[in-house]
């Protein structure tokens, strides 16, 4: 077959194809229609297949029309799908009514998260004994979370613990900085900077380098509380 029949063969394809799509209501008819038209065994399809008796030039020619026309269609059904279910959703209000004073759907609330919830109760626990709660930073120096605390550099306790330190280097090529070990710290913060009677809770996140397994994490919640008064105990 010429190059110019099989031209002509897409070109009538098209204007049918496409007065069919317009006269389309339904989404099952436009099913049917892709079908026809665009299936493994529609009517493009066809006409494709004698690509094979045309020389690689005229093939390469009649291959773009036929991609051209294929794209066309595809963007023309893709209209008439929306063309389809607006109407379709038109008619559904016009039967049905639509009252926009109803109210909507309720909006679902969040809950908080278990830990967050465990420690929100501890905190106003302590609070209704009289605690302030404090939250210290999760970033440390070295000093407070270690060598305040009274855990120098050479002490056998930070082995116990593998701490995550800040990429950040002093004047001396040492690593001040770490994620916090435990809450610990803010003790000494809270008692450079207020005098006594102190009653404090410090609830937070710490972080060690751990392997994650059913009972470890590398962050996880610690809540301590301080104390600090003449004449006071555990009962008080």
């Amino acid at each position: 077959m010429e190059n110019n029949n099989i031209l002509e063969d897409l070109d009538k394809l098209q204007s049918e194809a496409l007065s069919a799509l317009d006269r389309l209501t339904s989404y099952d008819s436009l099913q049917e229609w892709r079908v026809l038209y665009m299936g493994r065994r529609g009517s493009l399809t066809t006409v494709l297949r004698q690509l094979g008796s045309l020389s690689p030039d005229e093939r390469r020619t009649v291959g773009a029309a036929g991609n051209k026309l294929k794209n066309i269609l595809e963007e023309r059904l893709s209209t008439a799908e929306q063309r389809v279910k607006d109407a379709e959703l038109h008619e559904l209000a016009s039967s049905v009514g639509l009252d926009v004073t109803l109210p909507g759907r309720p909006v679902v609330a969040g809950r908080l998260h278990p830990s967050t919830q465990i420690v929100r109760e501890i905190c106003a626990a302590f609070v209704s004994m009289g605690f302030q709660v404090s939250e210290g930073p999760e970033v440390e120096w070295d000093k407070y979370n270690f060598e305040k605390l009274n855990i120098p550099k050479d002490h056998p306790a930070r082995d116990m613990w593998d701490t995550l330190w800040i990429d950040y280097k002093d004047e001396n090529g040492n690593l001040p900085m770490l994620l916090r070990t435990h809450t610990s710290p803010m003790q000494i913060r809270l008692m450079e900077d207020a005098a006594p009677p102190l009653r404090v809770l410090i609830p937070g996140k710490c972080y060690r380098y751990e392997a994650t397994d059913a009972t470890h994490e590398s962050q996880f919640y610690q809540i301590e509380g301080l104390a600090v008064d003449e004449g006071i105990t555990f009962a008080d």
